[in-house]
Parts: structure tokens; C-alpha cells; sequence
């Protein structure tokens, strides 16, 4: 078992929109399990799915009526609207025999969000990072996802990837750090800092989970 739940950077270009949250799961109904919400301590409920993958773990090796630090993919449908993909578990104590610390240096509700920001309004703390995924194994490629944050990122920044630190707070993700990547590249091979020269090659963006 790794030491994190979320895994660490392998490209400087590398997607990704993971995070943990802590709550209990409640399904849907007894019939529909990998639907329902999660509920965190302070009663919120974030509408969510469970991957097919963890099914088997949670029926056989979880207190479903207990809290758990959750691994989550986020999505936002809609404004201040949150939507959970539950991916995995962060639980040593009860998946490692002989763990015994369950707590992550970042917290609870910490996620990772990189990708492209293409809209950022610093007035209102509005902003958007589209975050493409990697291809599935029959080699299809899924479409690109929007994910709407809140946080002031200059105007000057749009159109760069970026890797952003990023804290739940009810059904919103708020960013509390950002790190400028690189400037996208457009058509043509030219990025917005102007042509590259020498006929280097550039770094191409990586899609992960």
C-alpha cells in the first residue's frame, strides 16, 4: 500500500482532479448501492457514485454506518453543486494489519486539480480548470471535463496549466495555492509566450485520473 492516497506527479503536464473527503456513505437505496450521497460531520450531503471497482470492499470490509476518508474524483454539474466519483479508501488502521495512522499531512477534503484554466475572474473569485482524462483501455478517448472552483487567479494566467492545492468547503472547492506550469499550447505549435525556437520539441500535456 502506498503511503498517500494520491499518488505523486510523473509529467510536468500531467492532469488530474483527485482529493479525499471524509463522510458516510448512504445509498440511494438497498437495491441501487453505487448511488447515493456523502455525509460529512457537519451534515452535508454531496450527491455521489461508487466505481464499480470497490463495490466488494465496502459490502465485505467496511462499517457502512461509519465515516471514512473517501478517495474522490470531483465533477461540478452545476454551480456550487458538487458531485463525488468514489474511487478508493484511505484507511490503514483497517487495511493494513499493523497501521495504525490514518490522518494525511493536507487533511481532510484536501484535493489536486491540474489542468488548463480557462476562465478566471478575480473580482468575483470565479474560475475554471478544464482537466482532460487519460484513454480507456479499448483506446477511446473520454471528453475533457470543466471543473468550477473559487479563488483569484490573475487574468494573465489564462490559458497556462496549472496545479492548484485546493480545500473543500461545503459544496464548493476553494483554492488555497496555485503553481504557473507552463503556457498552453495552440495551433500551430505556438504557445502564448510566442514561438518556440531552435525546433525543440515541446512537452505534451499527460492525461491521468
Amino acid at each position: 500500500m502506498r503511503d498517500h492516497p494520491i499518488p505523486p506527479v510523473t509529467e510536468p503536464l500531467q492532469y488530474r482532479a483527485i482529493g479525499v473527503v471524509r463522510g458516510t456513505y448512504r445509498p440511494e437505496d438497498a437495491d441501487q448501492f453505487t448511488r447515493g450521497v456523502l455525509v460529512d460531520a457537519e451534515g452535508q450531503e454531496l450527491e455521489a457514485v461508487v466505481l464499480g471497482r470497490m463495490l466488494t470492499l465496502m459490502r465485505r470490509h467496511l462499517a457502512m454506518d461509519a465515516p471514512h476518508l473517501w478517495v474522490v474524483y470531483p465533477r461540478c454539474r452545476d454551480a456550487g453543486h458538487l458531485h463525488l466519483q468514489i474511487t478508493g479508501i484511505w484507511e490503514p488502521s483497517t487495511l493494513q494489519p499493523g497501521a495504525s495512522d490514518d490522518a494525511l499531512p493536507e487533511g481532510d477534503n484536501y484535493f489536486s486539480i491540474r489542468g488548463e484554466l480557462i476562465y478566471t475572474r478575480p473580482e468575483t473569485g470565479d474560475l475554471v480548470v478544464k482537466v482532460r482524462q487519460k484513454p480507456r483501455a479499448d483506446g477511446s478517448r473520454p471528453l475533457p471535463f470543466k471543473l468550477q472552483l473559487k479563488g483569484e487567479i490573475p487574468l494573465d494566467q489564462l490559458r497556462h496549466f496549472v496545479s492548484l492545492d485546493v480545500r473543500r468547503q461545503g459544496q464548493e472547492l476553494h483554492v488555497e495555492s496555485h503553481e504557473l506550469i507552463a503556457p498552453m499550447p495552440t495551433r500551430g505549435g505556438k504557445g502564448r509566450g510566442g514561438a518556440r525556437k531552435g525546433g525543440g520539441r515541446s512537452s505534451r500535456p499527460q492525461a491521468r485520473a
